[in-house]
């Protein structure tokens, strides 16, 4: 399978060459979604998969057109991306396995950093950026035809696969066996689980609604497409990605009333108060009560309580407790024996401590700040409703990652989303008056519309 995996590769490659820079993006996402991540070709010590071969064809696509990388400056979001993967390795210096959580970052640099990086430098107009959104809906639309396929049926096209996983011993052996949960099978298609395959199209999706208020072509085959990507949504049975979905769809229908938003948060405070005051119970076990199944809400807020409050992350909050090892608190949650860390932000207390935990919060802050300026710059209502929705996206995320944690294809998705933050500013040509918040904030209430146009048509 290694042969057909590398002439698969290099097949996408030649295709990123031959054709115009705006479908780099498309091609490397539609080998990344449509090629199981689990299907390797080894080279040296490090699996190679498709996506990690193509994403190599995009930057030697760059790198031929010197346009592309003229005059790149590195911003704070992309330093404190890279600060984040150093902070990672200074966290584990002193791990028994040190060189293998090398080797194990080395691949991951392939799946986070050169995607961010990439779609920094190809992304250049907002033009660029409703080209990438809407390949990505033409490659995700029939991806959840299948997944649809598969929840009714039970039945995975690609599942005969499996028996070449590159590193679980279990699927090799037994190859796809079908699970069921409230009368549907969960879909995974190509993906390694179908939480992964879920939060794909949940984490897309949102970004994709902002086609429907820009002026493009087929506007109706493109909203019938986001739609598919509800069903992705729904055909992985996973609570996860439906919890994501349902964020983004407030997060995004908010737009309608975001004068009030200061009403809205004082309300959420005062909900989650009453919750803590009228209930037994805290908030997060109240709302985990919605998970799939109820069980899994209860597991995933006693993680919370005993890696948080009852001393889980005792004389481990500066450095964690390493990569690969588990914490033991699997006993106190549900008396088994491993701990499930289906909580991005605790696994990454877990494997890195504060010393990876900050910079990942401050990462996040500067995309968020990146966004806000964008929004308050634009004049035109579908730049605002463009950068409202991959706001969207990341908000969606932040509420799953409370009861997953990332790995596999989501992981490559979310640093595009990131990178589609650091580029929000640039696509919409932001002067760089208004990167300033504060005085960006000040611009736009002075009414000094006229003055922001011309700007705007000095750097275009």
């Amino acid at each position: 399978m290694e042969k057909v995996t590398l002439f698969i590769a290099v097949c996408t490659g030649i295709l990123v060459l031959c054709l115009n820079y705006r479908y780099a993006i498309v091609i490397y996402v539609a080998a990344t979604a449509w090629y199981p991540s689990y299907l390797t070709a080894r080279i040296g010590t490090v699996d190679f998969s498709v996506g990690r071969i193509v994403i190599l064809a995009v930057f030697v696509k760059i790198f031929l057109n010197a346009d592309l990388y003229r005059g790149f400056k590195l911003i704070w979001l992309d330093k404190f991306t890279i600060i984040y993967f150093v902070s990672q390795i200074v966290a584990n210096l002193f791990t028994p396995d040190f060189l293998g959580f090398l080797e194990n970052r080395a691949g991951a640099v392939f799946d986070m950093l050169l995607p961010y990086f990439g779609v920094r430098l190809l992304i250049r107009t907002k033009s660029d950026y409703v080209s990438v959104l809407k390949g990505i809906v033409l490659v995700a639309a029939p991806l959840a035809i299948i997944g649809f396929y598969q929840c009714l049926t039970g039945d995975n096209p690609f599942g005969f696969l499996r028996r070449y996983h590159a590193w679980s011993e279990e699927s090799v052996t037994l190859g796809y066996v079908p699970r069921a949960r409230s009368g549907f099978y969960r879909a995974d298609v190509t993906f390694p689980m179908s939480i992964m395959f879920g939060l794909f199209f949940s984490m897309f999706g949102a970004a994709c609604v902002g086609l429907l208020r820009c002026r493009i072509a087929h506007r109706k085959a493109y909203f019938a497409g986001i739609a598919l990507m509800i069903v992705g949504v729904f055909s992985s049975m996973s609570s996860g990605p439906m919890l994501g979905a349902f964020m983004a769809v407030v997060f995004i229908v908010f737009y309608y009333f975001r004068k009030q938003w200061k009403i809205a948060l004082a309300s959420l405070v005062v909900l989650c108060a009453a919750v803590e005051i009228a209930s037994n119970r805290h908030f997060w076990d109240v709302a985990g009560g919605f998970a799939l199944p109820e069980s899994a809400g209860w597991y995933r807020s006693r993680l919370i309580e005993v890696a948080i409050f009852e001393g889980g992350m005792s004389g481990h909050w500066l450095a964690g407790f390493g990569h690969n090892v588990d914490p033991g608190w699997g006993p106190r949650i549900a008396g088994q024996e491993y701990t499930d860390l289906v909580n991005h932000y605790i696994g990454l207390l877990v494997r890195f401590g504060l010393i990876g935990f900050i910079p990942f919060v401050i990462m996040n802050v500067l995309a968020v700040e990146r966004l806000v300026g964008a929004f308050r710059a634009a004049v035109d209502d579908s730049d605002r409703w463009l950068v409202w929705c991959v706001g969207g996206a990341l908000f969606g995320l932040g509420a799953s990652m409370m009861t997953v944690s990332l790995f596999g294809q989501p992981t490559t998705t979310y640093f595009m989303l990131l990178s589609f933050c650091a580029v929000s500013t640039k696509i919409m040509g932001v002067p760089k008056a208004f990167l300033n918040l504060r005085r960006g904030y000040r611009l736009v209430k002075q009414n000094r519309v006229l003055q922001y146009l011309r700007l705007k048509q000095n750097t275009a």
